[in-house]
């Protein structure tokens, strides 16, 4: 098998429940890039009420490095294994999640599902960055998946900032598209899924 073309590739890293911010602060250290992109909530304790940083990916890290050189990333605390056999994220996915953290964007998870209708962000802080648009609760929210860890995060968007993807267009950004729930905007209905 043919590693060099895994040379510095992102790769998802499994990591033990509540281990993520341990394990990328390990990967940190040891001189890896790595992405643990969070999100804050509002968490009720009987006491008292507190904002905590979660991850965004519970159970994964997101790290760059050669598919050759496996072991320092192993042995990293709270690591568990590399996900896939060989399997790279890819690069389009990782910088459609940094562009939303870099630019403050709120962002939650949510459920990575198969259906949806493919749209393309035209203005405003996202613009470039293609995902599913649902309807929520009277709100827009564009859907944005990382494929390798089934795992997808949502970001509100406006209903004007974005235009449907022709189904033969060339994605620009590779973001895998996924639906959370709800109702796709009744424009795009006749659009049809991935």
């Amino acid at each position: 098998m043919d590693l060099d073309r895994f040379d510095k590739c992102w790769f998802a890293l499994q990591v033990k429940p509540r281990y993520e911010f341990l394990a990328a602060c390990s990967l940190r250290s040891k001189g890896f890039e790595e992405l643990l992109p969070t999100y804050k909530s509002k968490r009720q304790w009987s006491d008292r009420r507190k904002v905590v940083e979660l991850p965004l990916f519970p159970g994964y890290v997101f790290c760059r490095f050669n598919a050759q050189i496996r072991v320092p990333i192993l042995t990293t605390p709270g690591v568990i294994r590399v996900v896939g056999t060989n399997l790279t994220v890819s690069t389009a996915e990782i910088e459609a999640i940094q562009a939303i953290v870099a630019r403050g964007i709120p962002a939650s998870p949510c459920s990575y599902l198969k259906v949806g209708t493919r749209v393309e962000v035209i203005a405003g802080p996202l613009a470039g960055i293609r995902g599913i648009l649902v309807s929520h609760s009277n709100q827009y929210r564009l859907i944005l998946s990382v494929t390798l860890v089934q795992s997808s995060v949502s970001v509100e968007v406006e209903h004007s900032d974005v235009r449907p993807i022709p189904e033969n267009a060339h994605p620009v950004a590779n973001v895998e598209q996924r639906i959370l729930c709800g109702k796709v905007m009744p424009a795009m209905a006749s659009q049809s899924p991935c």
